[in-house]
């Protein structure tokens, strides 16, 4: 328990009353020889304060509100703004960068469509991916079945029959054209150069 000690002097005066209180701490008791020169005066409690030691173990610092802005920043959900209804950021997966890549690259894919060319080089922060439903006035040739119909766009792309004939026609085309500067091409080179009589 704490020690407690009330002191009243004679008289009925309430400014001679005099209440001590010290707290039980467990720490032997310093004995106060009365002069300001004691243990305890050496200490004021800013110094207290000061100690490194003291700090960490007694209280915890005010916290710094340049650090507290930026630790709501951090965990404040980015979103496109309010004019896109709070788009939110989506977590770029390997498919999906797969996806965005042939998106990127749709000019390739068909040779009757052209398309405006990208004005982004990276991929973007903030898009959402949908399915298209075909409407009920559209023919079935117009529709994809549900076997056609696969989990990503590359695998889409990777099964249509149709876009596999065209690569495989321009991989040809493109295989005809870096063999014509082959060995046949520096061969006629040659042939040329030398002189009539040594011509094959």
């Amino acid at each position: 328990m704490a020690d407690f000690e009330i002191a009243l002097s004679e008289g009925p005066n309430v400014k001679d009353l005099k209440i001590v209180w010290t707290p039980e701490t467990g720490l032997p008791k310093i004995q106060s020889t009365g002069s300001s020169s004691g243990v305890l005066a050496k200490y004021k409690p800013q110094d207290v304060l000061q100690e490194k030691n003291l700090v960490d173990g007694l209280y915890v610092p005010p916290l710094d509100p340049k650090k507290q802005r930026k630790l709501a920043r951090k965990n404040v959900k980015e979103t496109a703004g309010a004019k896109w209804f709070n788009m939110p950021a989506p977590t770029i997966t390997p498919e999906l960068k797969k996806d965005l890549q042939l998106l990127k690259l749709r000019g390739v894919v068909d040779p009757k469509r052209h398309y405006k060319a990208n004005d982004t080089k990276g991929v973007p922060k903030f898009f959402q991916v949908g399915r298209v439903v075909e409407g009920t006035a559209e023919f079935y040739s117009g529709r994809l079945t549900k076997k056609e119909r696969k989990q990503t766009f590359a695998d889409e792309l990777l099964s249509s029959t149709q876009l596999k004939a065209y690569r495989k026609r321009k991989y040809l085309e493109i295989q005809d054209q870096k063999q014509q500067g082959g060995k046949k091409f520096y061969n006629q080179k040659k042939n040329r150069q030398k002189p009539s009589f040594a011509k094959d």
